[in-house]
C-alpha cells in the first residue's frame, strides 16, 4: 500500500468510526427516558439521589457496576430486599451484621426518616432500569459468601429437568425472585430471612403451632402463603419483620406465575 493509500485508508477508518459513534449515542440519547423510565423521575427519587452523593454511598456499592466494589452491588436491591426490611437496615445496620459473627459491619449513615424514604425512592428508580442484563456479574447481598451456601452458583445453575422440583430450584437461584439473595438452604445459616434447611418439617410444625395466624391447612400451602401473603403469620425474629409486616417484600403475587409459585412450593417441600 502506498503511502497516500494508507493516508486514505487512515482518513476513511476514523471517518467511519466517528460516525458510527456519533450515530450509536444520538441513538442511545434517543432512548434514555424510556430505558431508564423518566417519567418515574420524582421529587422523592432526585431528593434520594443527592443523600447517594452526600453520604458517599458509592464510595463502597455499585449502582449498574459502577462504583467501589467494596460492597455489594444495589441495582436491584429493593427487588431483593424490599422497602420494609431496607428502611429498617438503614435506621441501624448493626442490628443486621455485625463485624464478629457477618465479618463485615456497615456503618450508621445516620439517615434521618425523610432521607431514608427518599433513598429507597432513588434505588427503587434504579432498579426498575432497563439495564439489559448489566452489569453481568453483580456482588449479590445473598448467602454466596457465606461457607457452605455457594452450591449451585445462581449465574451457572439451570434445571436438569422440567420436573416441578428442578423448575422450582432453578427459579430460587434466579433473579427475580431471588430468593437466594435473603434465604439460604443451609442449617442455621440466616442471612436477611430465616433459613430453609427443613422447612418441609417446619411448616408442617408451624401449622401445629397456636401461634400460627396464617389460613394454610397444610405445608403447602403454608408455604404459598408466606411467597404470597408474607405478614400473615411472621416468623419470630426481630430482624425478620416490625410493627407487624414481614421484611419480605409483597409484591411476588404480581412478580410470578401461579404454576411458578407451584414450582418454587415443591421445591420447598424437598428441603426435609
Amino acid at each position: 500500500m502506498t503511502k497516500r493509500g494508507t493516508r486514505l485508508f487512515f482518513l476513511g477508518g476514523t471517518l467511519a468510526s466517528t460516525l458510527a459513534f456519533l450515530v450509536l449515542t444520538v441513538d442511545s440519547h434517543r432512548q434514555f427516558d424510556r430505558l431508564t423510565n423518566a417519567e418515574l423521575i420524582t421529587p422523592a427519587v432526585v431528593e434520594g439521589k443527592h443523600v447517594w452523593h452526600r453520604k458517599n454511598c458509592i464510595n463502597c456499592h455499585t449502582l449498574l457496576g459502577e462504583g467501589a466494589y467494596y460492597a455489594p452491588d444495589l441495582t436491584k436491591i429493593t427487588e431483593h430486599r424490599g422497602a420494609a426490611y431496607l428502611t429498617a437496615f438503614l435506621k441501624d445496620p448493626s442490628q443486621f451484621y455485625s463485624e464478629e459473627r457477618d465479618r463485615r459491619l456497615m456503618p450508621n449513615p445516620e439517615l434521618s426518616a425523610e432521607e431514608i424514604d427518599h433513598v429507597i425512592a432513588f434505588l427503587d428508580w434504579v432498579a426498575k432500569i432497563d439495564n439489559q442484563g448489566w452489569p453481568p456479574r453483580p456482588i449479590l447481598v445473598s448467602g454466596a459468601a457465606v461457607p457452605g451456601t455457594n452450591v449451585g452458583a445462581p449465574a451457572q445453575r439451570q434445571p436438569a429437568s422440567d420436573e416441578p422440583t428442578e423448575l422450582g430450584e432453578a427459579l430460587f437461584r434466579s433473579s427475580p425472585p431471588a430468593c437466594f439473595t435473603c434465604h439460604s438452604t443451609v442449617e442455621d445459616v440466616n442471612l436477611a430471612g430465616p433459613t430453609l434447611a427443613g422447612m418441609a418439617a417446619r411448616a408442617a410444625a408451624t401449622l401445629e403451632d397456636p401461634g400460627y395466624r396464617g389460613k394454610a391447612t397444610d405445608a403447602a400451602g403454608y408455604l404459598r402463603e408466606s411467597i404470597l401473603e408474607p405478614s400473615a403469620h411472621l416468623v419470630p425474629g426481630p430482624i425478620y419483620s416490625a410493627e407487624g409486616r414481614s421484611f419480605m417484600p409483597d409484591n411476588f403475587d404480581s412478580l410470578l406465575t401461579t404454576p411458578q409459585v407451584d414450582q418454587l412450593v415443591a421445591y420447598l417441600l424437598t428441603l426435609q
